[in-house]
């Protein structure tokens, strides 16, 4: 074995991840040229999923599909592209919901300031990735690019919309949206994706929400109707945060929304919403 390729090979160990992946720009920019990477895959000391895409091989590892949390990390950690779990993919890896969609689908919900890498596309992974534009929710509050080196990686400040978990067995920081953040996202998805009455279960449990953080939020967000029905469905569960937001400085518009056809309107928030939640719309 050359010493180019020993070198190389020395240096991908402790700079590569287990698990993670990385594009050929990557490996291009540190020096792995495209001779080097094609001898790597053939002695298996790379795997490469997709084209241009490559990942350090994992002990007996034998799934073909990625978990969808390693290819976010990755783009967090070593492309620095700003993403994140977010809506009912947040809730769910808070405990806030164990709630299944009648279709039975699963999916990954993921936001972003920008597009993602084309050959995000092309990487095989174990769920539906379901990708979205953050700056057409929010107006200031962009997705952070979290660089992770060893054990220094800085947590989201408290009023970012964002939080951290650690994931695998190498405890590798998954970046999420706050369940302040999440509810409002999944409000967007209402009721084109996600109904109301999937909303309606989630809000239920979500008592403990931060009133500093749901401000910011609140006044960031672009959306009126996301706003409204926040409130609206605050007010059916009563929580106890909703006394300590100060409406004054939160916009709701002007003039009607209508988000079901043959519902009832809600004189106080002109929204029009089921006459029965539990019809399951």
């Amino acid at each position: 074995m050359g010493s180019q390729t020993q070198g190389k090979l020395n240096w991908l160990q402790h700079t590569l991840p287990e698990g993670l992946v990385v594009d050929s720009s990557w490996l291009e920019r540190h020096g792995v040229s495209r001779q080097l990477r094609r001898k790597y895959v053939m002695h298996g000391w790379l795997l490469s999923p997709a084209r241009g895409v490559y990942r350090r091989p994992v002990a007996s590892e034998q799934k073909t599909s990625l978990p969808w949390q390693e290819l976010v990390i990755s783009l967090n950690a070593l492309q620095n592209v700003p993403v994140s779990a977010g809506a009912r993919t947040a809730l769910e890896l808070q405990g806030f919901s164990h709630y299944v969609s009648a279709s039975g689908a699963r999916e990954a919900h993921l936001y972003s300031n920008e597009d993602l890498p084309g050959w995000v596309s092309r990487v095989p992974v174990n769920t539906k990735l379901v990708l979205h534009n953050a700056r057409k929710l929010f107006r200031g509050h962009d997705v952070p690019a979290y660089f992770t080196k060893g054990d220094a990686v800085p947590a989201p400040p408290e009023d970012s919309g964002f939080t951290q978990q650690p994931w695998g067995h190498w405890k590798y920081p998954l970046t999420m949206s706050a369940p302040e953040r999440a509810i409002l996202e999944l409000l967007d998805e209402v009721p084109k994706s996600e109904t109301f009455h999937q909303a309606d279960v989630l809000m239920e449990g979500l008592r403990s929400l931060s009133p500093k953080r749901l401000q910011g939020l609140l006044e960031d967000c672009r959306n009126v109707k996301v706003k409204r029905l926040f409130f609206w469905f605050a007010e059916r569960h009563n929580h106890a945060w909703l006394q300590k937001l100060d409406r004054a400085k939160i916009d709701l518009g002007k003039g009607k929304r209508m988000l079901v056809r043959g519902g009832k309107l809600d004189p106080k928030y002109n929204i029009t919403v089921p006459e029965n939640l539990d019809a399951g719309i």
